[in-house]
């Protein structure tokens, strides 16, 4: 790598650039830090908003919602919050495989941490843990992630099978949400033609942003990120059904489908963990509003306890890590030390 040197000291040309770009203070600017926080305001004041409607529509009905909250057994609690881990995990693995299609060669392990951290952010809101994922991952292995517009774009091949998936069911939401019948093949037409003409881009295009598409490139890479996604998605239509019938609600499983197409379709709004409950309040009000509230409590709760689970590891993981890499710094050096003291001369 040429180097352009100050002093005595070599600085890669590549971090001059850097530096170069970078404002005085390091590129902590308060510019940089505003968007961020302007979101968590934001999702804090929809999250209020969002609890104060629901705490109006439970209005006389405390003792129902207290009912069906007690309802649920502690293992059905634990079972769903592990199938919430479950799904998490298999997302991870499936990005995993976007990160290294792109160009990455980070270890699994160090992916995997990375996703723990965003996932904890997730609960907060989605663009919040991607940004999260994306920002752990870049710190933890600068020099062989991809750049961050082809990490961004890794996104992609995933929620795309994943809105695929969503169209494909889309009639689950026709009667709960009175849509024309007409509305799931227009979406399943549009999703099928995007994920061809992703295809397509990912086959023409092979540098720069469109890296992170290089997932959907051949059959191989497509038919494992498919098997990744439904796994996924299957643990999370179980972990609706088993909380939704828990407190009482005789829903099915297409009751659960829909449940989790409108809560990914309202993780984007600035509404933050009380999304559970409003996109279950939305799908199932019919059949009890205080049943259905205290189901949508119990997923958002679980999928915390869930995603507080990842990142606990991910956490652990990275002290043990650092603690092992420390303990062996020291024996080597000890090592070292011990060597020098025999192969020095004797002064007599």
């Amino acid at each position: 790598m040429r180097a352009a040197r100050k002093g005595d000291r070599p600085i890669p040309v590549a971090a001059l650039e850097v530096r170069e770009a970078l404002p005085p203070n390091g590129g902590c600017t308060v510019s940089s830090r505003s968007p961020t926080r302007r979101r968590l305001l934001l999702t804090a004041l929809g999250t209020l908003v969002t609890v104060g409607l629901l705490a109006l529509v439970l209005a006389g009905r405390g003792s129902q919602f207290s009912a069906a909250l007690l309802a649920a057994p502690i293992w059905v609690l634990s079972l769903a919050a592990l199938l919430h881990l479950a799904s998490l995990v298999t997302r991870s693995e499936a990005w995993n495989g976007c990160v290294g299609a792109a160009g990455g060669t980070v270890p699994r392990r160090v992916v995997f941490r990375a996703a723990g951290v965003g996932s904890l952010a997730s609960v907060i809101s989605a663009q919040l843990g991607v940004a999260a994922r994306i920002g752990a991952l870049r710190r933890s292995a600068p020099e062989t992630c991809p750049r961050i517009p082809a990490m961004i774009a890794a996104e992609v091949p995933i929620v795309a099978v994943e809105a695929t998936l969503a169209a494909l069911f889309m009639f689950t939401l026709v009667g709960p949400l009175d849509l024309p019948l007409w509305l799931p093949f227009i979406a399943i037409a549009v999703m099928f033609a995007a994920l061809f003409g992703l295809r397509g881009v990912a086959r023409s295009r092979r540098s720069g942003l469109w890296l992170g598409l290089a997932a959907l490139r051949d059959l191989q890479g497509r038919g494992r990120l498919v098997a990744l996604v439904v796994v996924e998605v299957i643990a999370q239509i179980a972990r609706n059904w088993l909380i939704l019938r828990a407190v009482g609600v005789n829903a099915s499983v297409f009751d659960a489908i829909a449940v989790l197409i409108v809560t990914v379709s309202l993780s984007p709004l600035p509404i933050g963990p009380s999304v559970g409950a409003a996109a279950a309040v939305l799908i199932l009000g019919a059949h009890g509003v205080a049943a259905t509230t205290a189901g949508g409590l119990l997923l958002t709760v679980t999928g915390i306890v869930g995603a507080l689970s990842f990142a606990a590891w991910a956490c652990g993981d990275h002290l043990l890590v650092g603690l092992r890499r420390a303990r062996h710094t020291r024996h080597a050096a000890a090592l070292l030390g011990a060597s020098d003291v025999v192969a020095s001369p004797r002064v007599t």
